[in-house]
């Protein structure tokens, strides 16, 4: 019955009966905190999830962009770059129906301030400013248009084989890919990715030691008002174990008692 009470207060089911002692309602007043607070709990947490859901990334990669999953006007684009050219080229057909920009940085304060929806740009630059610079923007999809970049210096150069082997020589040891790494994959902020915003055990331990309380107040509620009654049991019980039962011997009279008997006879 009192699994039945706990259950229907949480579930906000009405209970066929109601506490009438002092120390019942103090306890019915705890289980109404604890109720009220867990189903609050997760009914916020609840919201908060279903809430990230969707307000996870809009586009995955390139692809959305091509299908208009987001309006072009929303689209910012560094006038003058290859990013418009690829955009031209592209995705728009040579229409400029993007949001122009003027330069990287107005880019990245667009995105912050909800200017534009999304961009692109070299993936060297967009790594090391998402994992470094600005935490608050991500990378979606993969890359995409891969072009090939190379040092340009002057016709038979004297140091032109030197540098070539010096490059290849970097490559095969793999210091190139440790380059790469340290200056534009290592990611110096904040992991936020497997954070999570749900509520533990220990968040919730002021709440399970605050209802601890009020059942130990309760209880001495209950025995105070009980005092009488317990007490003569305990006296009861007291008495009882001080009782000590003798047994019976049958009584011996002497022989003068018995002498005595016969001359007054």
């Amino acid at each position: 019955m009192s699994m039945w009470y706990a259950i229907s207060n949480m579930m906000g089911h009405g209970e066929h009966y109601h506490p009438v002692t002092a120390a019942g309602r103090v306890l019915a007043i705890g289980l109404y905190i604890v109720s009220l607070i867990l189903v609050a709990t997760y009914t916020a947490n609840l919201a908060s999830d279903l809430t990230t859901s969707k307000a996870k990334n809009i586009i995955s990669g390139i692809d959305d962009i091509k299908n208009g999953k987001i309006p072009y006007h929303r689209i910012g684009i560094c006038v003058g770059t290859t990013s418009e050219d690829y955009y031209l080229r592209e995705i728009s057909g040579g229409r400029r129906t993007f949001y122009p920009l003027a330069s990287r940085q107005e880019l990245y304060d667009s995105l912050l301030h909800g200017i534009i929806d999304a961009s692109f740009m070299d993936i060297g630059v967009a790594e090391y400013v998402t994992n470094n610079i600005y935490c608050n923007l991500t990378l979606v999809g993969s890359d995409f248009d891969r072009n090939t970049f190379g040092i340009v210096f002057s016709k038979e150069w004297l140091y032109g084989k030197d540098l070539d082997l010096s490059i290849l020589s970097l490559r095969e040891s793999g210091a190139l890919d440790d380059l790469k790494k340290k200056w534009f994959q290592m990611n110096n902020c904040p992991d936020t990715s497997e954070t999570s915003n749900g509520m533990r055990i220990e968040d919730m331990s002021g709440l399970f030691l605050t209802f601890a309380i009020i059942s130990v107040l309760s209880l001495t509620l209950f025995a105070w008002k009980k005092r009488s009654m317990i007490k003569d049991c305990l006296w009861r019980r007291l008495c009882r174990q001080k009782l000590v039962i003798q047994p019976h011997s049958p009584m011996v009279k002497s022989s003068q008692d018995v002498l005595s008997t016969v001359v007054k006879i």
